[in-house]
């Protein structure tokens, strides 16, 4: 449990993370291609802090074809997925996470999982 709290907040705390998770709890499941649209980083380093996420159990991934989906783990335990939440909604309305909703939304890429 130690280790999990520990980490759950070194994640929180690294900006592209908290950006990428403030996105995923708001917008559900989301392909790679639209995270790096939506953050304006690169495909590697976005592929380095999602592979964070997923090995600290915050987040899960499902591969559709040349398409890899991330959503937030539905195993997270209740306190963790009330601060994602609270996180969240807390920030949505400010800069940069309101403008991350805006390029995620009008990205191109695969959307409910069928490819644009």
């Amino acid at each position: 449990m130690r280790e999990f709290v520990t980490t759950f907040f070194a994640a929180l705390a690294e900006p592209t993370r908290l950006r990428t998770l403030v996105l995923l709890v708001l917008r559900g499941e989301l392909c790679v291609c639209r995270l790096v649209a939506a953050l304006g980083v690169s495909q590697p380093k976005m592929s380095r802090h999602l592979a964070f996420l997923r090995d600290a159990g915050l987040v899960r991934d499902r591969r559709q074809g040349q398409w890899v989906h991330y959503r937030v783990s539905e195993s997270l335990p209740g306190w963790a997925a009330e601060v994602l939440a609270s996180t969240a909604s807390a920030l949505a309305a400010a800069a940069p996470y309101r403008d991350d909703i805006i390029r995620a939304d009008a990205a191109a890429g695969p959307r409910d999982g069928v490819a644009a």
